[in-house]
């Protein structure tokens, strides 16, 4: 247990030093885009916070097709761990794409296909998180949850695809993996990649806490339910 929280704490200490390192990078060595300025450089932490909030409910969706699969409650906690980090970096997502869309639409929402699909995920995975608190046995919670997760991250998929199916005020695909390249510039695409990966180690190490206090909260909840027995009987 301690080797794990040294680990955790070296993860976290590792990824604020990148962080460091890449706003120093970002600030005074990568130029500003020649029509958008400034404001551009939203997209180093704009792109890599959806990156890292498609990740997290990934493994939270294939966490929770493993709970149905084999009611391990260890599948169940890792998917209220990892779907709670995905909502918070898609509100960041969210978060800086409004101070984005003021700058450069002069507005800060729009209804079209891409915002309004990824506002749909941020409803629908709160209305996760609601789910598990108002359900307070540990089987039923995790089943009509590990549920919602199932159908829901369908809402992200389509998310994912939206400025490809549809016409949307949102900009099309730019990183080069998405477009086969020649749409953004080499050194912003590369910053985008670089600044994914401490903002990935960070959601590790928030995932590895509430992992541990998911499986605490359950152990807790079962110990109440055998005090309550035992004085009832």
């Amino acid at each position: 247990m301690k080797m794990r929280s040294r680990l955790v704490v070296s993860i976290g200490l590792i990824a604020g030093a990148i962080l460091v390192r890449n706003l120093y990078v970002m600030l005074f060595d990568i130029p500003q885009d020649a029509l958008q300025g400034a404001i551009y450089r939203l997209i180093y932490f704009h792109v890599p916070s959806w990156m890292v909030c498609g990740a997290a409910l990934f493994a939270g969706w294939i966490s929770s097709i493993l709970y149905l699969m084999k009611r391990d409650p260890r599948a169940d906690a890792f998917a209220a761990a990892a779907t709670e980090i995905g909502l918070v970096f898609c509100a960041i997502g969210l978060g800086t794409g409004t101070v984005w869309a003021r700058n450069q639409w002069g507005m800060w929402w729009t209804w079209d296909a891409r915002l309004t699909s990824a506002f749909i995920v941020f409803l629908l995975y709160s209305g996760y998180l609601m789910l598990r608190s108002v359900i307070q046995e540990p089987e039923e919670k995790a089943r009509l949850s590990s549920l919602v997760s199932t159908f829901g991250f369908l809402s992200a998929i389509v998310t994912y695809k939206a400025n490809v199916w549809w016409r949307t005020q949102h900009p099309g695909p730019v990183l080069s993996f998405r477009t086969g390249g020649g749409t953004i510039d080499p050194a912003m695409e590369h910053m985008v990649y670089l600044n994914a990966l401490p903002l990935l180690m960070l959601a590790v190490v928030f995932l590895a806490v509430r992992y541990s206090q998911k499986q605490q909260e359950r152990e807790l909840y079962s110990l109440r339910r055998l005090i309550y027995t035992s004085y009832s009987s």
